[in-house]
């Protein structure tokens, strides 16, 4: 009895493939975008400030408003401020760096930490100025727009912000 079920069900299982996969004809199809034809630019000096390597993962695919990206900061490289009219995720996958909220005091990011960084919040996030920073960037666009670019980070104020820290 055993041997027979067995039997029966190597014979159904292509008959049950085949028909999973007529029943998915016409539905949205899953897609692998190789990491070889990600983009990948430098960030742009209107910014970022320093050695910033910017990679785009995915773009919004409708009904979905996300996109994502992993951005590398070299030591002493920060984003401009700036805010997410629908918030962003931070998901850190390498090194060290900081963050701070506009009148705020600076924050250590390590690897392993997620940040949750709320609708319309003025911040920046970068490298410390002795460890480089990989992070991992989720974020909604709302109208298309994802980021609010605003003014550099001066020196002072990165300056100011490692003194925060200690």
């Amino acid at each position: 009895m055993r041997n027979w079920l067995a039997a029966s069900a190597i014979l159904l299982l292509p008959g049950a493939i085949t028909g999973i996969a007529v029943a998915q004809t016409g539905t949205p199809q899953i897609t692998i975008t190789p990491s070889a034809k990600q983009k990948v630019i430098t960030g742009s000096p209107e910014r970022f400030t320093g050695s910033v390597r910017v990679q785009s993962l995915f773009d919004p695919t409708d009904p979905s408003r996300t996109s994502g990206g992993a951005v590398t900061f070299q030591p002493g490289a920060r984003s401009a401020w700036h805010t997410h009219p629908l918030g962003q995720i931070l998901i850190v996958t390498d090194g060290e760096g900081w963050l701070q909220q506009w009148g705020g005091p600076v924050q250590v990011m390590r690897k392993g930490d997620v940040v949750w960084i709320p609708p319309g919040v003025k911040h920046w996030h970068g490298a410390t100025p002795t460890t480089t920073m990989t992070h991992i960037v989720v974020q909604e666009n709302l109208n298309g727009i994802a980021v609010n670019w605003l003014e550099q980070v001066t020196n002072e104020q990165y300056r100011l912000g490692k003194w925060t820290t200690k």
